[in-house]
């Protein structure tokens, strides 16, 4: 009698290794040695041939075919006679069902009723091994290898799994004959293992033969479970079917030719219309099992539909399908409905939970598609991977989108090769990567500049350290002649590369995509982009990876710009401003895709933090029942450490220095600002260029509309006349809301002190009135209209008319300043009657005279014809004299006092913050 191939290579080592450790068995504990010995009894080789056809189990089994053997050689003549020819078309479905969709009894119920439930004329099932039994079965090898004697109790540790879920899904006959089975199977492998454990070692076909034994349990079981549900199965043993060729890089070749004979060979015998088959495992040529390494079971699933030319794969998984990003990252990543195969594999290489690349090889020959479904979830439609006409009939998403979705790597290090003497040179690039592959490391990706003066590589940081030495010592002598400069590493990098077919044909995908890191403040390291365009990679810090993610999977597929805020400044304009966001977050999130989410609030003594944003209409709650004391180092770190927003904003509606103080830093760190502080433009003049500059060499914006005019576009009148190539000449008006007022309503025989008192009730002064009737406001929105129209002038250089008679200045209380103002009415009083007699009116303004290069402030008289005199209430009118507006000054007019009217200034900033970065418009 002849034995496979396979069986002889076994009963060889076992033989040897009886023969030359027999000894050993008697070191053994006495548990393990019993085990042994029945291993290698006569018992071991009768069981390893005999038969198991008549319990149900037999329809594809290996060992079935050892019991032909022994058949007289006439009846195999009349089997291959009698070889019907394999059905192969849109008749069958071709599913998969991984170790987590067969991890427990309940489980494989689930899936033998979804087989049951599919009504294609014929169905393939591919099935893995129970969950976790396939990395036990890697670790009995290497026990035994090891001379670990424990991997005895760990067989009997899968032998009591498997035994245990059969007993809960299968009775009678069927039970017996896979117990039966089972028992036998466990028996060969201790004898495999032991003989591992005497010699110390294990070849590749002995470990390839005990791992796949978990897909023949799971096979038998499930197609015992199928028929008992009423509907006739049969199982295969693709060892029998997928024939393979081992390659030098770990992976395997299927030979698609032979597979075919095999598979006729095999339908030949076997005839059922459901097929339950063995995932992972396969046989060379030769007949020696081996297996189809990473990814196994979908290769064979992908295998056996192009064998069928299936209508379709499914891949059942515990997810909904394919990503537009990895969900852990990006909360917002949603579900795509279709993928090309090219995009699914670029996603693949790149990480990307969706199939090993060579698992859609075989489908691609046929253009069967491939289904990602959930095992758990079976109303999710899940993901379908086709060619480009099974893509324009499924994708029916709102958006679709260019880039269909993202991934990354990280633990990347970048190696660049840089010096003239490389250009021109050929055989460079050859020598660089014939170096790196010596030492057997992968590069990710490759840049190379035209001038050829340097060629940047990607690898895992892992291997850097090897590929750098073996760079330096292959370039050693042009290193030294100075015709390479430096073989430079660069460290703690990570990969993001953008996916999808219809970037080929969109133009502007590069420019969208830098664009959107360059918002985020974000530096990139390299670049790569074939010219399919399938695919633009770029590298970056690894501490920026996160953030990178976020912001270009907004900027693309989700259209929607997220921005995480932090208010510093509760009073009443921040109380304003928190109030007008929750009343217009909805509105702004539904019809603009703007979602401001406010990460915290902080005052000087207490602050209040989410991770998610706080709840706008119980902020004031919130800050009573879960203030924190404030800690402004803290606070900022949590704003812009919200990985799951790329894009911060810190609102300061303080008019502290010592926060203004802040700006620089938070500047550089990428974070934006908005605020009405007037402090840091109208402090010292080197600090306001310093800031200024750092503006304009980064994508981090800093608004400060609020600071001269509350919500009048004074700041953006100013640029846009100074952008458009106008000169100012002049800048004229009245700044301030509060002296507005009180001018306004300081007619007739009304005291002066009077109308202070009338506007400190209504709201309109500080608490304080001196600091406005001092006229410093005023001044310092003139220095900032002046700076900001190109004069460099410090607050000190700006003549201030005070109106707080010089005797009160030093009152020690508001309250005692109040009482004492009326003894200076008549001041007052006469510069009125003065001014009434000339037909004129008083007014407080600020003067930028850009001419001169200087400012001032001041009381002056207009005549009541003149604009400055139609004011009513608190309204601020500011004059633009320029070049173009020459004899007709330009002229913004409104309410310039008031929180209402400051805070909606704010909002409108971070509403033109939002449109910079991406909403529409």
């Amino acid at each position: 009698m002849a034995l496979s191939p396979s069986l002889s290579h076994s009963c060889g080592l076992l033989s040897y290794a009886s023969a030359t450790k027999n000894n050993e068995i008697e070191r053994l504990p006495l548990h393990t040695r019993s085990s042994f010995k029945s291993s290698f009894s006569g018992e071991f080789l009768q069981r390893s041939l005999m038969s198991k056809t008549g319990c149900g189990l037999g329809s594809g089994s290996r060992d079935s075919l050892h019991f032909h053997v022994r058949a007289s050689a006439s009846v195999l003549a009349d089997k291959s006679t009698e070889k019907a020819h394999v059905p192969k078309g849109d008749m069958w479905s071709v599913h998969k069902f991984g170790g987590t969709c067969v991890g427990t009894s309940d489980r494989i119920q689930n899936v033998a009723e979804i087989i049951v439930n599919d009504d294609s004329e014929r169905k393939l099932v591919v099935v893995s091994a129970m969950s976790k039994v396939t990395d036990m079965m890697y670790n009995l090898v290497h026990k035994a290898q090891s001379k670990d004697d424990s991997y005895v109790a760990a067989l009997d540790e899968v032998f009591e799994k498997y035994k245990a879920t059969a007993q809960k899904l299968l009775d009678g006959d069927d039970l017996d004959c896979f117990l039966n089975k089972l028992h036998d199977d466990i028996y060969k492998l201790k004898a495999l293992l032991y003989a591992i454990y005497i010699a110390g070692h294990a070849t590749e076909s002995f470990s390839d033969n005990i791992v796949g034994h978990g897909e023949l349990w799971s096979a038998q079981m499930l197609s015992c479970v199928v028929r008992k549900l009423g509907q006739d199965c049969g199982w295969m043993d693709t060892r029998e079917v997928i024939i393979v060729n081992p390659t030098n890089s770990n992976q395997v070749d299927p030979d698609f030719l032979e597979s075919e004979n095999r598979l006729e060979k095999w339908f030949s015998e076997h005839s059922a219309k459901t097929i339950i088959a063995t995932g992972f495992i396969a046989s060379t040529p030769d007949n020696i099992p081996t297996t189809l390494k990473r990814d196994g079971s979908d290769f064979s699933a992908a295998i056996m539909g192009a064998l069928f030319r299936a209508r379709q794969v499914t891949i059942w998984t515990d997810v909904d399908g394919v990503y537009s990003a990895d969900p852990r990252k990006v909360s917002e990543a949603v579900i795509l409905s279709t993928l090309s195969y090219q995009e699914a594999w670029e996603m693949s290489y790149f990480g990307a939970n969706v199939l090993h690349p060579r698992t859609i090889i075989p489908v691609m020959r046929y253009n069967i598609p491939i289904i990602i479904r959930n095992i758990f979830n079976l109303h999710a439609p899940g993901t379908m991977i086709g060619g480009a006409s099974c893509k324009e009939n499924r994708d029916v998403q709102k958006l679709d989108s260019v880039v269909k979705g993202f991934a990354t790597i990280d633990n990347v290090a970048l190696v660049n090769v840089e010096g003239t003497g490389m250009a021109g040179v050929p055989g460079t690039a050859s020598a660089i990567f014939g170096a790196v592959k010596n030492v057997g490391a992968n590069v990710i990706m490759i840049s190379q500049a035209s001038s050829e003066h340097s060629v940047c590589f990607a690898v895992p940081e892992r291997e850097v350290n090897a590929v750098a030495e073996a760079l330096e010592s292959r370039f050693e002598q042009a290193l030294g002649a100075g015709r390479l400069s430096k073989v430079e590493v660069i460290r703690n990098c990570s990969i993001l590369a953008a996916v999808g077919q219809k970037m080929a044909s969109t133009p502007g995908v590069s420019a969208s995509l830098f664009n959107a890191l360059a918002k985020a403040n974000i530096n990139i390291r390299a670049i790569a982009q074939g010219c399919s365009e399938y695919n633009i990679t770029v590298v970056l810090k690894r501490e920026d990876c996160v953030r990178a993610l976020r912001s270009v999977h907004s900027r693309f597929y989700l259209s929607k710009t997220t921005i995480a805020m932090g208010i510093v400044g509760p009073g009443l304009i921040g109380a304003t401003l928190l109030d007008q966001l929750r009343d217009q977050a909805a509105i702004l999130k539904e019809n603009f895709n703007i979602d401001m989410r406010v990460m915290g609030i902080t005052g000087s003594r207490t602050m209040v933090l989410s991770e998610l944003g706080i709840d706008l209409s119980r902020w004031r709650e919130l800050q009573k029942e879960k203030g924190e004391v404030a800690d402004m180092e803290k606070f900022v770190q949590h704003v812009h450490g919200n990985q799951s927003i790329p894009n911060t904003v810190l609102v300061d509606c303080t008019a502290d220095s010592n926060v203004a103080s802040h700006y620089y830093e938070w500047l550089r760190k990428g974070i934006h600002v908005i605020t009405p502080n007037k402090k840091a433009n109208s402090g010292p003049l080197d600090q306001y260029l310093k800031l200024r500059a750092l503006q304009r060499q980064s994508y981090t914006h800093y608004f400060y509309e609020a600071t001269v005019g509350a919500g009048l576009p004074i700041i953006s009148t100013l640029r846009g006349l100074l952008e458009t190539g106008d000169k100012i000449l002049r800048i004229e008006g009245i700044f301030s809301g509060t002296l507005s007022y009180i001018f306004n309503s300081f007619i007739g025989e009304r005291a002066f002190s009077e109308v202070v008192s009338e506007a400190k009730q209504a709201g309109f002064t500080e608490p304080d009135p001196r600091d406005d009737l001092s006229g410093t406001d005023v001044a310092r929105k003139v220095i900032i209209l002046a700076r900001e129209s190109g004069l460099k002038l410090e607050l000190s250089d700006i003549p201030v008319q005070s109106l707080v008679p010089e005797p009160l200045k030093a009152s020690p209380s508001a309250e005692e300043f109040m009482e004492q103002l009326p003894q200076f009415d008549q001041d007052m009083a006469k510069q009125r009657s003065d001014a009434e007699t000339a037909g004129e009116v008083l007014r407080y303004v600020g003067v930028v005279d850009a001419l001169k290069n200087k400012g001032n402030v001041e009381l002056r008289r207009y005549k009541k014809d003149h604009p400055f005199a139609q004011l009513s209430g608190s309204d601020n009118i500011i004059a633009f004299t320029t070049t173009r507006y020459k004899d007709h000054p330009l002229i913004v007019r409104g309410p310039g006092a008031g929180a209402q009217v400051t805070a909606g200034g704010i909002f409108s900033d971070i509403l033109r913050l939002a449109s910079y970065l991406g909403a529409p418009s």
